[in-house]
C-alpha cells in the first residue's frame, strides 16, 4: 500500500472518532439544556460530518501525502470549540458553523492551489508589504471592541486583520530569514572572544520591536504584540542559531514594556489587573477573578458538560472559552486540550525538520510558533500566568476570524508536511 492510501486511512479513522466525539458533545448539551431538538441536531451534526468527508475526500482526490494526524487534531479542537459555544452561546452556533465551514473552504484552497509553499518565498516582499498594510488599516480605521483597537468594521461584516498579518508576515520573515540567516549567523563585529552580531544585521529585530510597541500603544493589543514579537525572535534563533539574538531581544521586550506601563494608562491597567486582580474583584477584576473561579470549581474532573456556571465568566466564548471547559471538563479536560495543542505543534515542528528546503523548514516551524504562542499566551492570561492578552484559543474560541486564520495555517502546514 502506497505511503498516500496509508495516510489516509489513518486520517479517515481518526476523524471517525472527532465525529464520535462530536455527536456525544451535542447529545450531552441538548439533553442538558433542550435547545437543540432532534431534527436540528441531527441537521448540524450530518453538516459537519459532511465537511470532514469532503476534506478528507479531497485529499484522497488529489493523492495528497500530508501529515494524517493534523486534520484529525485541528477537528477535534474545533469540534469542542463548537460544544462549547453551543452550550455557552446557543444563538452564534449558526454562525460558529458558518466560520467552520468557512476555514474548510480556507484549508481547500491552500491544499489545492499551494502544493509547494516555496513558492510563496518569490514573493516574500510583496507579502510583507500586505501585512504591513493590514496593519496599517486596522490603525486608520480600527474599532475599538472589547477594549481593543483591532476591528475592522464593514457594514453588518466585523474582522480581524491581525490574524491574517501574523500569516502574511511569518511568510515574509520565512523568506527574509532564508535569504540572510547565514549572514545573521556568521557575521562578528569586535575582536577575540568577544564578538556580537554587526549592529547592521539588527534592522530586522529593531523594526519588529517598533511593529510591537505600535500593536501595544496606539491599538491596546497587548496580544498581537506579544505574539508577533515572540514568534519573530523563535524564528530568528532557528535562522541564526545565536542566543545573542534571544537575549538581545528578550531586553528589548522588558524595556518597551516598562516604558509602556509608565506611560500609557491603558498598558498600566492590564498589568495592574495581572499582578492583583483581588484589588477590584467586582471592577476591573472582574474577569480574570471570575475565570479562577471558574477553574477552581472544576476540581480533576469538572462538574460535568452543561452542569457549570460558566456565564459568570465575561467573555467566556471568545477568550475565556478555556475557563469553561476547566470549569465543566476539570483538570482532566483542559490537560486533554493542551495535549492536543502540544501533538498539533509538534507534528507542525516534525514537518520542518523534514522539509525538504529552508523556507519552508522556517515557514513551517514559524507557523507552528505561531500556535504554540498564541496558545500560550491566551491560556496563561486565563489562569492568570501572564497578563490578559485578547487574543482567541486556535480552533476553539469563538470568531470567523481566528478560525479562517488557523485553517489556512494549518492547510500550509499540510502541504509542507507532504514534502518531507
Amino acid at each position: 500500500m502506497l505511503k498516500t492510501d496509508v495516510n489516509r486511512k489513518i486520517e479517515r479513522e481518526l476523524l471517525g472518532l472527532v465525529a464520535v466525539t462530536l455527536i456525544i458533545g451535542w447529545t450531552i448539551v441538548a439533553s442538558y439544556t433542550g435547545l437543540l431538538t432532534p431534527l436540528p441536531l441531527a441537521g448540524v451534526l450530518f453538516g459537519c460530518c459532511v465537511i470532514f468527508v469532503i476534506l478528507h475526500g479531497l485529499l484522497r482526490y488529489l493523492k495528497h501525502g500530508g501529515d494524517p494526524l493534523l486534520l484529525p487534531i485541528a477537528g477535534m479542537l474545533a469540534v469542542i470549540g463548537l460544544v462549547f459555544v453551543s452550550r455557552l452561546q446557543p444563538a452564534l452556533l449558526l454562525y460558529q458553523l458558518t466560520w467552520f465551514a468557512t476555514g474548510a473552504i480556507g484549508f481547500a484552497v491552500i491544499t489545492c492551489w499551494l502544493r509547494k509553499p516555496e513558492q510563496l518565498r518569490l514573493y516574500k516582499y510583496l507579502i510583507g508589504i500586505c501585512g504591513l498594510l493590514l496593519m496599517l488599516l486596522t490603525i486608520i480605521f480600527g474599532v475599538n471592541i472589547g477594549g481593543n483597537k483591532s476591528w475592522l468594521v464593514l457594514g453588518q461584516l466585523r474582522f480581524e486583520p491581525a490574524e491574517f498579518a501574523k500569516i502574511l508576515l511569518v511568510i515574509f520573515l520565512a523568506g527574509y530569514l532564508e535569504e540572510k540567516g547565514k549572514l545573521l549567523a556568521d557575521s562578528r563585529w569586535g575582536t577575540g572572544k568577544f564578538t556580537l552580531p554587526h549592529p547592521l544585521h539588527l534592522g530586522p529585530m529593531l523594526v519588529m520591536w517598533g511593529i510591537a510597541l505600535i500593536l501595544l500603544v496606539i491599538e491596546k493589543d497587548l496580544g498581537a504584540a506579544l505574539l508577533y514579537y515572540s514568534t519573530f525572535l523563535t524564528m530568528l534563533y532557528m535562522a541564526s542559531g545565536r542566543l545573542f539574538y534571544v537575549g538581545l531581544g528578550s531586553v528589548l521586550m522588558v524595556l518597551g514594556g516598562w516604558l509602556s506601563y509608565h506611560l500609557f494608562d491603558h498598558v498600566r491597567v492590564r498589568f495592574d489587573i495581572w499582578l492583583n486582580p483581588w484589588a477590584e474583584p467586582e471592577g476591573i477584576g472582574y474577569q480574570i477573578v471570575q475565570s479562577l473561579f471558574a477553574l477552581g470549581a472544576g476540581g480533576i474532573l469538572g462538574t460535568g458538560l452543561s452542569t457549570g456556571s460558566p456565564e459568570f465568566v465575561p467573555a467566556v466564548h471568545t477568550d475565556f472559552v478555556f475557563a469553561a471547559i476547566g470549569e465543566e471538563l476539570g483538570l482532566a479536560g483542559t490537560l486533554m486540550i493542551l495535549l492536543l495543542y502540544v501533538l498539533l505543534i509538534y507534528r507542525g515542528f516534525r514537518a520542518a525538520m523534514l522539509a525538504k528546503n529552508e523556507f519552508c523548514a522556517l515557514l513551517a516551524a514559524g507557523l507552528s510558533s505561531l500556535l504554540a504562542w498564541q496558545t500560550f499566551v491566551i491560556v496563561g492570561g486565563v489562569t492568570k500566568l501572564v497578563p490578559l492578552t485578547g487574543v482567541t484559543l486556535p480552533f476553539i474560541s469563538y470568531g470567523g476570524s481566528s478560525m479562517l486564520a488557523s485553517f489556512i495555517i494549518l492547510g500550509l502546514l499540510h502541504n509542507i508536511s507532504e514534502n518531507g
